[in-house]
């Protein structure tokens, strides 16, 4: 009698599969009925527990109870009961079944916007994330190489954001999280963050050696924005011409070198821009001054331009008139357009046997070759020459060196005129 109901006692056996089972994994309990079916009188009703409590769904007539997900406080004692319909209750043994967790491994960090790079004023978050690692895990976001902690958050997830809503200029910085499921904490590397601050209006300085500019100085166009991420591009303009650029990398201001000369009078401005919108400075006005030495050359020489292009064809129109009205008619003879054949000199002699003193006649041909002016030379017998001849005037001087300098004017090279005389 005592060794049936001991036997009774043990008739039911649990067991779990897997035996030692991971956290985010599944188990089956099954309550094993050592005693054949055909010795008992009626059906069987079975009930698994955990530590003194019933899993759901309490009794049924199911030998097995699947646990879709067990975590490690799901560890403890577990056992099965069945019972008849009669209420005659049997207990298995407790079994220990101890739920595995894994370590988190491979934490990282992530910034969004990506890179880091975020605006004054935006909202910036910071994903700290784990690559395996089960049942509660527990975030923390620090600051700084010193570690200051930000925020910390527990959740059953491989993944936690922390936000920022509207970043300052002082939370650039380097930030690093770190996550612990229990095994111990795992620190991700460290991500800068940059704040970008959009660039203020810059300012336009000119600074000269003097004042006022003079044509010939170097002037520096200094352009600077007090406020701006770097790097910044400058650009200087002229007239909304763009005269150069020039780049700040690590902020402040830059320079562009100007010589002046007397075009580069006129309204100067130049831009600021960091890639979050670019600014234009107020336009500065520089008046270049022409010194009076300067600005009488340039008088004399535009007069001198202008008289010698309206008066330069008059002078040498005047002058061929007057050529032809000492020197006479051309020969009509002479085809107009075709260089003069010379008339051949006639000697006579008139009581004396010595040949008369010949006298050279100039006269203008009037032919034109390109900017080359072909003059006729004369020569004819005197029937007697004097005894003495006279003595040349000034006057005569000045015409020949008149006749000169107007062929000079009018091209005619020095070897012409050398044969003409």
């Amino acid at each position: 009698m005592l060794l049936g109901l001991m036997l009774l006692m043990c008739a039911l056996l649990l067991t779990a599969t897997p035996s030692r089972p991971v956290e985010g994994g599944s188990v089956t309990l099954t309550c094993n009925v050592l005693v054949p079916s055909r010795r008992l009188d009626s059906p069987l009703q079975f009930c698994f527990f955990r530590d003194s409590q019933a899993l759901w769904p309490g009794w049924s007539s199911s030998p097995e109870l699947q646990l879709p997900k067990v975590w490690r406080e799901d560890s403890g004692s577990y056992w099965c009961e069945s019972k008849t319909m009669a209420a005659r209750v049997t207990r298995s043994p407790r079994v220990q079944i101890q739920v595995q967790g894994v370590p988190v491994c491979n934490v990282s960090l992530e910034t969004q916007p990506p890179g880091g790079q975020v605006q004054k004023g935006e909202r910036l978050a910071l994903i700290c994330m784990v690559a395996r690692g089960t049942g509660d895990i527990t975030f923390l976001w620090y600051k700084g190489a010193l570690g200051l902690n930000l925020e910390t958050k527990t959740q059953r997830s491989l993944a936690a954001k922390f936000e920022i809503p509207a970043v300052r200029d002082s939370d650039t910085d380097k930030y690093y999280c770190a996550a612990d499921n229990g095994y111990g904490p795992s620190l991700s590397e460290l991500v800068s963050v940059t704040v970008r601050i959009p660039v203020s209006r810059p300012v336009l300085t000119i600074r000269g050696p003097g004042a006022p500019a003079e044509v010939g100085d170097v002037v520096e166009l200094r352009c600077e924005a007090q406020r701006g991420s770097p790097p910044i591009l400058y650009r200087f303009y002229r007239e909304n011409v763009t005269l150069g650029r020039s780049s700040a990398h690590a902020g402040g201001g830059a320079s562009f070198n100007l010589s002046l000369t007397a075009e580069h009078s006129g309204n100067y401005s130049c831009e600021a821009d960091n890639g979050l919108g670019a600014r234009r400075s107020k336009a500065v006005p520089l008046n270049v001054t022409v010194p009076t030495e300067d600005r009488k050359e340039l008088l004399a020489s535009g007069i001198l331009e202008g008289m010698l292009g309206v008066l330069g064809p008059v002078i040498l129109a005047l002058f061929c008139c007057g050529l032809r009205k000492r020197l006479g008619r051309r020969p009509s003879g002479n085809p107009r357009g075709s260089p003069p054949s010379p008339v051949p000199p006639a000697s006579s002699y008139v009581n004396s046997p010595a040949p008369l003193q010949g006298q050279s006649v100039y006269e203008n041909a009037n032919v034109v070759r390109g900017d080359e002016v072909y003059s006729l030379v004369y020569h004819t017998q005197q029937e007697r020459p004097p005894a003495v001849p006279p003595p040349r005037t000034r006057v005569e001087d000045q015409d020949t060196s008149a006749i000169y300098f107007r062929l000079k004017k009018a091209n005619v090279t020095d070897e012409d005129y050398d044969d003409a005389m």
